[in-house]
């Protein structure tokens, strides 16, 4: 959502991926469809960052791709903290598990194959932070399922809620349905009174919405 020119200069700024992040990065490339949406050195050191001033312990990710993301809040994570992160694509289990074996923090992260909708009901606990990028049709659905589980104080971040500046009528040619999807979640949690809320304008957009205590 910046030039070029003042992201590189983000990056340039921000401290810089250590071998394993590298990896990944570079394996995501390298290997899988739709590389662009790897969290990446800025998103990954914010959500990094945010998990370490918050301390939860249980952290619940919707949407793991190739991992970036959850091995940068597993390291946020203290002792006695926990990532569940889920994904639906099973084609990219082996490759994530190879990633979250190497990364030093593979015993903070449980990381589940299957359809979120199903598995969020089945977890056990509440959630301090929830991170959710997968897919955007299913924002709104995902929301309702965490956050009556959801802590005071806790946190939820979405992710795309800019969806490339599509969230305008000026940037886009017709409402596709994940435009509206995105367009409908930002509506939800700007009228919800249980949460206050701020949309942080990092790379693609991320929601930030605190559960009031």
């Amino acid at each position: 959502m910046i030039e070029d020119a003042l992201f590189t200069y983000c990056v340039d700024h921000t401290d810089k991926e250590d071998a394993v992040l590298e990896n990944i990065a570079r394996q995501t490339h390298l290997k899988v469809l739709k590389p662009r949406m790897i969290s990446g050195p800025v998103q990954g050191k914010f959500l990094e960052l945010q998990t370490k001033m918050l301390k939860p312990r249980l952290v619940l990710e919707i949407g793991t791709f190739t991992g970036y993301a959850a091995v940068c809040m597993a390291r946020g994570l203290d002792d006695m903290g926990r990532l569940i992160t889920l994904d639906i694509n099973d084609e990219l289990e082996e490759m994530v598990r190879g990633f979250f074996g190497s990364s030093g923090v593979g015993h903070k992260i449980d990381y589940r194959i299957g359809n979120a909708l199903k598995l969020i009901p089945k977890i056990t606990g509440n959630f301090d932070m929830v991170f959710i990028d997968a897919d955007k049709i299913n924002y709104s659905r995902y929301y309702d399922l965490v956050i009556d589980r959801l802590n005071p104080g806790g946190i939820i971040f979405a992710d795309n809620i800019l969806w490339s500046g599509k969230v305008l009528e000026s940037h886009r040619k017709k409402l596709d349905k994940d435009t509206a999807a995105i367009l409908a979640f930002n509506r939800k949690v700007q009228n919800d009174h249980r949460v206050e809320n701020v949309i942080l304008p990092i790379r693609d957009g991320i929601m930030m919405a605190r559960k009031r205590t």
